[in-house]
């Protein structure tokens, strides 16, 4: 018996977010009937329920909703909650500054970088923000 192979709608999603980002597009759906933009990709509006949908790339800016560090044997790294100016709220990292100095309210701007072979979206905080958190020293914190 030959196997069937279908791709599901879900799949498909998944895989035009990860075909996006490794051509260095950061993208999100946005609903055509609401008008709202929502993360994680889905295959229907979380709010009005609709099929409607078009990915949109947005601003990448954003700021700190929350922020942890997780300790290990081979170095720390943040985990944080990043608010977009669009809306959604995304679960990332913010890379290139010391894990224990991202802060809550910190601004951060969307990057994709590649780890372990794979695309994959951070933040980073522009270098104004670094430099008003170094009373105006310049540089990466």
């Amino acid at each position: 018996m030959a196997e069937r192979t279908h791709s599901s709608p879900v799949t498909a999603v998944d895989t035009y977010y990860c075909e996006q980002l490794s051509r260095g597009i950061f993208s999100i759906p946005q609903c055509t009937e609401c008008g709202q933009l929502h993360f994680y990709p889905r295959v229907t509006c979380p709010f009005c329920h609709s099929f409607a949908l078009r990915w949109t790339v947005p601003s990448g800016r954003g700021v700190v909703y929350s922020t942890t560090v997780v300790r290990r044997k081979n170095g720390d790294h943040n985990v944080a909650l990043v608010d977009l100016e669009e809306g959604p709220r995304l679960m990332s990292r913010v890379v290139g500054v010391e894990p224990h100095k991202v802060v809550i309210g910190m601004p951060v701007e969307a990057a994709v970088q590649e780890e372990d072979g794979e695309p994959l979206l951070v933040f980073v905080a522009p270098r104004s923000a670094l430099n008003e958190k170094n009373g105006g020293k310049g540089g990466r914190a």
